[in-house]
């Protein structure tokens, strides 16, 4: 290898040694779907992308991102000290030194299943995510060397949004759920899911955890009944949440903590933490004027429906005077003001947010 380059690595490390003594989180890799996708749908063929006003707006014109502004996982980029957000995967860009602070994976239109989000064409599915993050670790060895990059992950934030796609882009949707929900119940559907969920997230956080990663949060499913797209879908809900999206939702947060905790006894060494994000998005619904919202059920950015939640926020629509007054943005998707309070949950909340503690305790470690 030779001493100038053991010399130069040596440098490295201890430039990122400084760095996560100043940031305590050198590094976050998101993993997840469009509540978290950064920009990666923009680079590929597909339906599902949001690189077009209105949407961005508040955010200096569109990204990519599915809001606004900014996502959650921009908001905690923030909150833990980052000058930039985790940029996307396929952004040409996001190349060395970049990647040494971080990854965002998410895509929009992705689930846990290989096969959700298929109607929108390109997206990245779960399993796929952690073989690009694989490609992104290799890399940072390439660079500083097999120790320091593994001091550099176990020190960072691996983040894991998706599943509720899997529920709304299959079960849910209108097209298929009135022959599919009289053959199969919920609680089949919920099993054969979370069935195939753990199998899945066992292994893709087996192999997160065996890449290095040590800090790991796994946000669950949120109440899926409230966003504008299932109120207008759901005849029976009228101007409150639709009963059985979010009942199955309970159903597959159940399985999920369960698996959690599971995983988080086999896995030495880790921690992974559950973010109730469900009870967390009820609360702001339930008491949205104590939040400063004015709305709670309806999309600031709409073009039809009761709520403005049956077709996509785009150039047609009609946007929102005040947009840190609406929780929702679009037909599915939080604002960035919900997203700043869901965010700082996450940071600094207490057990019914985040268990067994928050990312601010969980970056301390």
């Amino acid at each position: 290898m030779g001493w100038p380059r053991i010399a130069f690595r040596a440098s490295l490390f201890l430039a990122m040694v400084a760095i996560c003594i100043a940031r305590k989180v050198p590094a976050c890799f998101v993993f997840g779907d469009s509540l978290v996708d950064s920009g990666n749908n923009n680079y590929l063929v597909s339906l599902a992308k949001a690189n077009y006003n209105p949407n961005g707006i508040d955010f200096g014109g569109p990204t990519g991102r599915f809001t606004n502004g900014r996502t959650v996982a921009d908001i905690l980029d923030e909150e833990l000290g980052f000058e930039g957000y985790t940029p996307p995967y396929l952004a040409p860009t996001t190349v060395w030194p970049v990647i040494q602070e971080g990854v965002n994976y998410g895509s929009g239109a992705s689930g846990i299943l290989k096969s959700t989000g298929t109607m929108f064409g390109g997206r990245i599915y779960f399993g796929a995510q952690i073989d690009n993050f694989a490609g992104t670790r290799q890399e940072i060895i390439s660079h500083i060397g097999e120790p320091a990059a593994l001091e550099l992950l176990g020190q960072s934030l691996f983040s894991v949004t998706i599943g509720s796609n899997d529920l709304i882009n299959n079960y849910l949707l209108p097209v298929v759920s009135v022959v599919e929900q009289v053959l199969v119940s919920p609680e089949v559907f919920i099993d054969s899911m979370i069935s195939s969920y753990m199998l899945q997230l066992t292994c893709c956080l087996q192999r997160l955890y065996d890449m290095g990663a040590r800090k790991i949060l796994v946000v669950n499913m949120g109440p899926i009944g409230c966003i504008p797209f299932e109120r207008d879908t759901d005849s029976a809900s009228g101007n409150s949440c639709a009963d059985r999206p979010n009942q199955m939702a309970r159903m597959f947060n159940v399985r999920l903590e369960d698996l959690v905790s599971q995983l988080r006894s086999t896995l030495q060494g880790s921690i992974i933490v559950y973010a109730d994000v469900y009870r967390t998005v009820v609360d702001v619904i339930e008491n949205y004027a104590s939040y400063g919202f004015d709305n709670a059920n309806s999309s600031c950015c709409s073009i039809t429906g009761n709520h403005g939640g049956l077709l996509p926020c785009g150039p047609p629509s009609v946007v929102c005077s005040d947009r840190s007054k609406y929780i929702f943005w679009d037909s599915y998707h939080p604002s960035d003001a919900a997203n700043s309070v869901i965010a700082k949950r996450l940071m600094d909340g207490g057990p019914d947010d985040i268990r067994p503690m928050n990312i601010r305790q969980l970056a301390d470690l």
